[in-house]
């Protein structure tokens, strides 16, 4: 599956109050670091944060890990897995 039909698929259930699995591949910028593969079991999309100054802002994902109830952050081109279906960036 390609990633931007699963963000597309994420949003859709979002929409519709339904909850996700996914992984992604962490990394910071700040750092110039990764902590490996981030896997989460249960997620909602959440509204970009508008005063968010990130400089790759547009490339990011918000979501809230419904298992620990905070939102969180990731690359769109570092998912992984979506309902555990390997995704490819095309």
């Amino acid at each position: 599956m390609d990633v931007y039909d699963a963000i597309a698929e994420m949003r859709k259930r979002s929409k519709d109050g339904k909850s996700f699995s996914f992984s992604f591949m962490t990394f910071s910028t700040m750092r110039g670091t990764s902590h490996g593969i981030s896997e989460v079991r249960k997620a909602r999309l959440a509204p970009q944060d508008p005063d968010n100054k990130h400089v790759y802002k547009d490339y990011m994902l918000q979501f809230v890990d419904l298992d620990t109830n905070e939102t969180k952050q990731c690359y769109q081109p570092l998912l992984m897995e979506f309902e555990g279906e390997k995704l490819e960036l095309n």
